[in-house]
């Protein structure tokens, strides 16, 4: 069975990626459909009704959660002017991190060139120590297809022109700045617009998580879901591969993917260390004084409150209490295990039917950049289709995040997050001989979290992985703010467009009609 998906607000789709687009269509006239059921809450009796403990019903999670009457639309619904022809400057900004850490900076990028009324400049990829990877932007995304799309929100050139002036060439230099942490709208509008018109030019460096998440204009957020859902499409070759990848596993029946963060990164700065041997816990404790800032950390503590990773055996036994078996294909976004096969023993022997890009599609373009961009690229798409996603630890995890957030915005698709704090002392009592009830304790917890319906964002849950109600709406809202927009809305904003444009060439020809009046 094919799953309910993409469904284009805002711009147009391309081509060379129509396959895998077309898979995400269906959403929205399933969505449509949905009548307005009683409102939802945060727990799983709100998404898939109201079960027992011990009647989780796997069937049902291989479907989208309920909406409760909401569909995603990221199109203005208030007057959104296009940007105009002179802008005050021009905006770089190099976006450091992994893959999706960036993707949340481009997002960013586009929403301050916005509030400047700059021209942003093609954001730079950081080709940093862990990917070693130079991709840029240009070698992962689809170029033409970002600036068309967002041609109704702001100006986006590759690079920054030369000044041709009284037959002279000239180069804007641009200024460098190191933007705050979270930065709210006003450093922008004040400290970085001053450089800007005095210069010309800025450059944001770095650029990850450098203006605020939460902001008090419902439009400025839904512009970043313009960016993030819509503008940012990988490249046709990246499509084209997971597209392979997703048919072959789809060629099996339903199939969970699972972004398993056992990775030395991540346990280094969580601080989980005693589970391993001496000689691990050297490794993962200088990998943390080189690439952290020192802190106490005990393990006991950690584990208790759910800052540590699950385990691979961990998450098969979430898995097997709410009641997958092992028949399951599983597809696994992860880097390199620490540790190995004697952590991935457990989690095989109760799901054998395991894969990954590399498993599934050996082509020589996968081979050789599994553990670059593409292949990070390549993960997200396939997690993105899959039928069910389970984040492992989804802390300052962006790849788990963004994720989140992008299934929730494509029909409500389900996730499974483990509650770690609640599963922890379940666990520790396992390991403690107490096995009694295990089973049934692990299903309590479950049945509280959320399965991929729409919830309220409560801190420190993050706008890309919940853009709950500003980038949704309602066809018989309670409330008009969550109406949706007209099904013109494109027509609306390519005619202001088209507006600005006429209104800039009659001022261009009274110019010159005054210089010939004149000479």
């Amino acid at each position: 069975m094919r799953r309910p998906g993409l469904h284009r607000q805002h711009g147009k789709q391309g081509g060379g990626s129509k396959g895998i687009y077309a898979k995400l269509t269906v959403v929205v006239v399933v969505l449509l459909i949905c009548t307005f059921s009683v409102f939802f809450s945060a727990t799983i009796s709100g998404n898939r009704g109201s079960l027992e403990p011990s009647e989780i019903n796997v069937e049902e999670l291989w479907e989208s959660a309920k909406s409760g009457g909401w569909r995603p639309s990221s199109a203005p619904r208030s007057d959104w002017p296009p940007p105009p022809k002179e802008t005050n400057g021009y905006l770089r900004v190099r976006c450091n991190g992994g893959l999706n850490q960036q993707r949340s900076a481009i997002c960013n990028a586009v929403l301050a060139a916005r509030i400047m009324n700059a021209t942003l400049v093609l954001p730079e990829l950081d080709a940093n120590s862990f990917w070693h990877d130079d991709s840029g932007f240009q070698g992962i995304y689809d170029v033409e297809h970002f600036i068309q799309t967002l041609k109704y929100d702001v100006r986006i050139v590759e690079s920054i022109p030369e000044i041709h002036k009284n037959g002279k060439t000239k180069k804007i230099k641009a200024h460098q700045i190191r933007p705050p942490r979270d930065a709210p709208i006003s450093w922008y509008t004040t400290v970085a617009l001053k450089k800007m018109k005095e210069h010309g030019a800025i450059y944001l460096t770095p650029f990850s998580h450098r203006l605020a998440e939460e902001i008090d204009n419902a439009e400025y957020q839904r512009l970043r879901c313009r960016v993030n859902y819509h503008a940012l499409r990988f490249k046709p070759n990246i499509m084209r591969l997971s597209e392979s990848i997703v048919d072959k596993l789809r060629a099996r029946g339903h199939f969970m993917s699972i972004h398993l963060r056992f990775e030395m990164d991540m346990l280094a700065f969580a601080g989980c260390f005693d589970i391993f041997s001496p000689e691990e816990q050297s490794v993962l404790k200088k990998y943390r004084k080189d690439n952290f800032a020192d802190k106490r950390l005990v393990y006991n503590e950690r584990r208790a409150i759910g800052k540590c990773p699950l385990t691979p055996e961990e998450v098969g036994l979430v898995l097997r209490a709410v009641g997958f078996d092992n028949s399951t294909w599983i597809y696994l976004a992860a880097g390199e295990l620490f540790g190995g096969e004697r952590f991935m023993k457990p989690f095989r022997d109760l799901f054998p039917r395991l894969e990954n890009h590399s498993s599934v599609d050996s082509s020589e373009e996968l081979v050789a950049n599994t553990r670059g961009l593409l292949g990070s690229a390549v993960d997200y798409m396939v997690c993105l289709l899959s039928d069910i996603f389970m984040p492992t630890y989804d802390g300052p995890s962006n790849f788990a995040n963004n994720l989140l957030g992008h299934r929730l915005y494509y029909g409500f698709r389900t996730t499974i997050r483990p509650d770690r704090k609640g599963l922890a002392p379940i666990f520790i009592d396992r390991e403690n001989g107490q096995t009694a009830g295990f089973e049934q304790a692990v299903r309590r917890v479950m049945l509280k979290t959320n399965f991929g319906g729409p919830h309220k964002r409560v801190p420190p849950e993050s706008f890309y992985t919940n853009s709950w109600p500003e980038c949704f709406c309602q066809m018989s809202p309670s409330n008009p703010a969550d109406k949706c927009p007209p099904d013109n809305v494109l027509e609306i904003l390519e005619s202001q467009l088209e507006n600005e444009v006429n209104r800039d060439l009659e001022a261009l020809m009274e110019t010159n009609s005054t210089r010939r009046t004149e000479i």
